[in-house]
Order: C-alpha cells, then structure tokens, then sequence
C-alpha cells in the first residue's frame, strides 16, 4: 500500500509541469504524516494485460528450488582447501566466542528446513527458547498452508485462494494483536518495578536523611547535656568550696594529711589546676632489645614452655540442659533415656551366665500347644466342576455386554462423526446428488454473498478515499494554522526578548551613568575637601604664628611690667621695713596665719563631715543593689536551666512527631 502511495504521489509530480526547461525535475515533499496521508490508504490498482483478481496479484510467489547439474564422473573432483586437525592446550570455551559451525551441502531438488533458521545466531535467537520454537512452527504451519493454496493457473480457484488469504491474514494480524499485548504487559510490569525501586530507593533517601537529622539532634542534645552537667558539677564544686570555708579563714597546709591521702592533689593533681602528670609519659615506656627485634622474640620463645607455644585442649564435658523451672528438656530426656537402653544392652551382652543354682521348690512345666492340621485339597465330583464352568461362562457373557455396552454409548456418543464420515466416504446415489445440489446452492449463495462484499468494499474504498480526502484538507489547514500559531508565539517571544534586553541594556546604561555621576561628585568633593584643608592647614598655620608673636610680645611685655612692679613693691617694702615696729610685724604673721590656716582647716572639717553624711546613704543602697542583683543572678540561673530542659523536651517530642508526618 505504501509502494502504490509512493507511485502516485511520484505520478502526480511527474504530471506538475517544470519550472524552466534547463532545470531538473523537482518531486514535490510526499508528506505522508501530513496533507497527502490518504495517498497511502488505497489498494494499488497495476494495469495487466488482463484482468486477475486482486488475491491473485498479491499471492507471494513459491521460488522453485535450484537444481544442481549432475556431477560427471569421468574426472575425480580436486579439492582446493583442506582441512587439518590441530590440538590446542586451551579449551574451547577460551579460544572461540561462538558456536562452531560445520561447512554443509545442500543436495540436489532438496530445501532443508535448517536453512530457513540462518537467522538464528548465537546469542540472537540461540540456544532456542520458548519463543524461537513458536516462530518455528509458525513457519511451519504457514509453509504447509502455503502447500495447501491452490494454483494460479486454476481460474476456477480464485475466490477460495483470496478466502484463504484473508484468513491467514486475519490470523497474523490477531497473532500481531496478542504480541502487542504481550509487550505492553511486559513494559507494564517493568515500568512497576521501576517504580517500586524509585519509590524504595526514595524512602532510603528519606530514611538517611531523617536517622541523620535525628543524629544530628541527639548530638546537639548531648552536647547541651554535657555542657549543663559541666556547669551542673562546677556550680556544685563552688558551692562545695563555699560551704567548707565559711568564714574565709585561711588554713594552713597539712602536708602529713595530703601524704597519707591517696586521693589528695599529690598523688592525683588536677589538669583544671594546671598539672598534667601525663607530660613526658614516654620516659617510662619500656624499650627492650627482645621485645623490638625478631631475634629477641626468637629466643623468649624457646625459653617458654612446652605448654604455652602448643597448648592442649580440652573438651568440655557437656552439660545437664534443663529449663528455668530445673526439669529436663526433652531432648535432653531423650538422650538420657538413649543412654541408659545402650547402658543395659551392652550390660545384657557382656552379661556373665551364672550357673544354675539347684531347686528349692518344684516348678510346672509348660505344655506346648497343638500344631496346625495341614489344609487338604478335596477332589470334586462332575457335576461341581460343570458348574463352576457354567459361572466362568455367565461371568464372560456378562463382561462382553458390558463391552458392547460401552460401545454402544460410545457410539452414540459420537453418532454426528460417525454419519459425516459415512457421507464422505460410502453414499448412494440418490444422496450424492442430493449433495450435489445443496453443494451447487450453497456455492451459488457464496458467489451472491462475495459479489454483494465487493460491492460494499467498493463503496467502502470509495468513501474511505473521499474521507481521507476531506480530513487531509482539514488536517493541512489545522496544520498550516498550527505553524502560524506558532510562529506568532515565536515572533512575540522574540519581540519580548528584545524588549526585555533593551530594558536591561537601559537600566545597564542608567547604572553606568548613575556610576559615573555619583564618582564625579565624589571627585568633587574630594577636590572640595582636599582646597579646604589646605586653607584650614594655611590659616591654622597663620593663626599659631600669629599666637606665638602675641604670647611672646605679651609674655615680654608682662615680664618687664612685673619686674617694674617688683622694683617698686621691693622699695616700698624696704621703706616699710625699715620703718615699721615689732607690734606690726606680729600684726602682720597674725593675718597670716589667719588668713591661710585656719580657712583649711575649716575646709577639712566641712569635707570629713559631708563625707560621713554620705558614707551611710551609700553603705544602704550598695545594700539594696547587691540584694537585688543575687536574687535576679539566682532567677536568670534558674530560668536557664528550665529553658534548657524544655528546649530538650521539646526536641524529644518533636521527633516522633516528624517521624510521624515522614
């Protein structure tokens, strides 16, 4: 049906008339999944010189078998190879992959049937399976079909050849039907399995993940716990330590008590204090010449023992099994009970006889009983024997009409396969022609039947091709539209990019210029700041100038004043001097003292009082303070823990909660 499409669609771009005369012919696209589709649902129509039916032109044809000529024998045949045996030191499995096969000659008007497995190879197809041996009698159900067919030059038999060939193909194709099946149950149920390991491996996943946060967890748990038991143990430590030392009195070391205490710091130093005893360990490492050499180890070995280089063992006696209420098991009794009748068998058998003590009382002697008679075989008369022959008669009478019997039923059983075969093989000539004439009626119904099919197939081609014409119509406009659509989509997405890439160029270019504007203000006022520090750094420079020459000016300025006017006082004190008396100078020291003594005092005075104001004021709020910083130090300490342990808590709870939603 394909090859008819292909001629068409090749006939109807032989038809279209060329574009330019020098140019090659150019075939039009068959697009067999598109718009010419029902080109290739139509029965080739080949023209003949005369008309055959259609079963005729698609019958496969048989290819006679190739007859070899007669070999003559005037001349012997000369081999040109030779084979030559080889023996190899290898198996055959290590020096060949495949299976060896043998050179072979087919003989003369003969086809083998192994040739048509040439297919086969190792690996593909051999060994044979389950499958390989269906295909094997397919083919030979299909090649004895194929003998079956009639003739192509029987006329007569045409219509029987196409029923034939339609049946045949009506069984491939339902064959093909249950292969399919059969594939797609096979993919189904790998497809499972695949999906059973992925959701297996994915809850492997999920179980690692979850033991590992669940670790993680713990760890963080522990680690918490460690650290709560360690402060746990310091704080305990400190309290210890407090509690010891009321009252802060100070002890002198007992060094007889540290000595005698095998638990003291001498003995056991702490590493929190500083010590660490384990520092330079190796200096007490053992290092013998024996121990580190194989010659050392040598000669330890044969100063041991016999005892100890080849130890003797051995084996433990077995023990008394017994349950938790002390009985024996029962295997155990078993044994026992084994033990104890090999015991009395082996004590019966290496048992002394004792001699026989004479009798102290009389003793009864057992009677034997009496021997079975002998069974005798008694001789009949005549008449017993002719009746006993008339039993064995009746009793073959009635087994034969048993027989006939079953037979019977077997016969009616299959009476129908009994009267087909009669009319086969042994009719009169009255119900041959009686056959005769249904077999005349039923072929002339059958002719009826297969001309109103060809009608039906006709018009059914016809409205197929009509079909098939119209849906590819619609399908190469959806089609076409399809494509518009989605270059339209295509162009827009296009178009959008474009816009989105010119934004961000744009908004690219904006920052760039944002950039750039914002460095030449920085550059500004760098500059800026750069001319005002040079003029603050001119006039600060200026202005220390301008203070020093000023401070130097006034500085000799005062110190001229001040020596004017220490010349002047030192005249008037010398005047004064030397004019007043001994009740002015006492005057004089009198205000003095006055005037510099007793106005410190008076400041001490006031100061130690202020201070012993205030010294009670601060003594009661430092008081109130450390009250009230112990006692919130003792609620943050205490609101620690139970947070700590809340927190654990609440991780323990959550746990078996996210295992719960997992």
């Amino acid at each position: 049906m394909c090859q008819s499409g292909v001629e068409g669609a090749r006939g109807e771009t032989q038809r279209s008339p060329p574009a330019t005369c020098c140019m090659s012919k150019v075939y039009e696209d068959p697009d067999v999944t598109g718009k010419n589709r029902y080109k290739y649902f139509e029965r080739p129509f080949l023209p003949f010189s005369q008309q055959m039916p259609l079963n005729v032109v698609l019958a496969s044809t048989k290819i006679q078998p190739y007859t070899f000529p007669p070999t003559s024998t005037k001349y012997p045949p000369i081999t040109s190879k030779y084979t030559v045996g080889t023996q190899t030191d290898y198996r055959d499995s290590e020096a060949q992959t495949d299976p060896y096969s043998p050179e072979y000659v087919v003989c003369q008007e003969s086809v083998p049937e192994l040739l048509t497995l040439a297919t086969l190879t190792w690996g593909r197809g051999l060994p044979a399976g389950q499958a390989e041996v269906e295909m094997i009698e397919r083919a030979r159900e299909k090649r004895a079909w194929e003998a079956t067919l009639p003739s192509l030059s029987d006329i007569s038999q045409f219509e029987k050849r196409r029923r034939m060939m339609n049946e045949m193909e009506r069984k491939e194709w339902a064959f093909r039907e249950q292969e399919i099946e059969k594939l797609q149950e096979i993919r189904l149920e790998v497809l499972k399995e695949l999906l059973k390991k992925r959701d297996k491996n994915q809850n492997e996943v999920n179980m690692k993940r979850l033991n590992a946060q669940w670790s993680k967890l713990q760890e963080a748990k522990e680690a918490k716990l460690a650290k709560i038991q360690r402060k746990h143990v310091s704080a305990i430590r400190k309290l210890v330590g407090k509690r010891k030392n009321v009252e802060g009195k100070l002890e002198r070391r007992n060094i007889i008590k540290d000595y005698s205490d095998y638990a003291s710091q001498v003995y056991g130093p702490l590493s929190r204090l500083g010590r660490f005893p384990d520092n330079n360990s190796e200096d007490f490492v053992v290092k013998n010449h024996d121990l580190n050499t194989y010659e050392g180890l040598v000669e330890l070995e044969s100063c041991l023992p016999e005892f100890v280089t080849q130890p003797r063992i051995r084996s433990p006696k077995p023990k008394v099994i017994t349950t938790k209420a002390g009985f024996l098991k029962r295997a155990a009794r078993m044994d026992h009970e084994l033990a104890e009748v090999h015991k009395t068998l082996l004590d019966k058998k290496n048992k002394v006889l004792e001699p026989k003590k004479p009798l102290l009382f009389l003793q009864k002697k057992p009677v034997p009983q009496p021997r079975l008679p002998t069974p005798t075989l008694e001789m009949s008369s005549n008449e017993e024997e002719d009746i006993e022959m008339a039993v064995l008669y009746l009793q073959k009478l009635l087994r034969g009409r048993v027989i006939q019997n079953m037979m019977f039923e077997g016969k009616e059983k299959r009476l129908e396969l009994i009267q087909e075969l009669r009319t086969t093989h042994a009719l009169q000539e009255d119900e041959k022609l009686v056959r005769k004439a249904e077999k005349q009626v039923i072929l002339a119904l059958q002719r009826q039947r297969n001309l109103h099919e060809n009608k039906v197939l006709l018009v059914e081609n016809h409205l197929a091709g009509l079909e098939g014409r119209a849906l590819a119509d619609m399908f190469d406009f959806l089609s076409k539209e399809l494509v518009r659509l989605q270059e339209e989509r295509r162009i827009h997405a296009f178009a959008m990019l474009a816009d989105r890439q010119r934004r961000m160029r744009e908004a690219e270019e904006s920052g760039r210029r944002q950039v750039e504007q914002r460095r030449l203000r920085e550059e500004d006022e760098i500059f800026k700041e750069v001319v005002k520090v040079h003029q603050s750094t001119i006039a600060s420079y200026l202005e220390d100038i301008i203070l020093n020459t000023e401070e130097n000016t006034a500085e000799e300025q005062a110190r001229a004043e001040i020596e004017k006017m220490a010349k002047e006082i030192n005249d008037i004190a010398y005047e004064m001097e030397s004019r007043r008396s001994q009740l002015q100078s006492e005057e004089i020291v009198a205000e003095l003292v006055y005037s510099f003594l007793i106005p410190e005092v008076q400041k001490d005075f006031v100061k130690e009082k202020v201070r012993n104001a205030q010294r009670k004021h601060i003594l009661a709020a430092h008081q109130i303070i450390h009250r009230h910083t112990e006692v919130m130090l003792e609620k943050n300490f205490a609101e620690q823990q139970g947070d700590e342990v809340s927190d654990a808590d609440k991780l323990l709870k959550e746990e078996p909660q996210n295992e719960k939603d997992s």
